[in-house]
């Protein structure tokens, strides 16, 4: 599949200044930021720097120095917050039946309180 990546998307813009975010980690490859709608006490996400719509295109196509930083990027980042211990979830939403809401690859790392089941069972 051909990925057409929007330079004017929210995360795009904030990568490049034009929007402010509250940063919890930057590396060379990534930026991470709480979530201006948290679903849960601990709520950030992490994006890598690079045009990414979603996590396959980012698995096929980015470098693997921009792999290894995203994922160590999350992993600091659950330890930063302190959601190791308790647990967390990460989710990544793709596709219109991912329900992903910025055609930018973003990883939610929630946590700080139960979070329940994930997925109801099919009806």
């Amino acid at each position: 599949m051909a990925y057409v990546y929007d330079d004017q998307n929210v995360f795009a813009k904030i990568l490049r200044g034009e929007i402010p975010n509250d940063t919890v980690m930057e590396t060379e490859h990534s930026l991470a930021f709480r979530d201006i709608q948290p679903q849960a006490p601990v709520h950030v996400l992490v994006i890598p720097k690079g045009p990414y719509v979603c996590y396959d295109h980012f698995a096929s196509d980015a470098s693997d120095a921009e792999i290894v930083d995203f994922n160590r990027t999350i992993a600091a980042v659950c330890k930063q917050e302190g959601v190791q211990a308790d647990g967390y979830r990460i989710i990544s939403n793709a596709g219109d039946a991912g329900v992903q809401e910025v055609p930018h690859l973003h990883i939610h790392v929630l946590g700080g309180r139960g979070l329940g089941r994930m997925l109801q069972p099919a009806r």
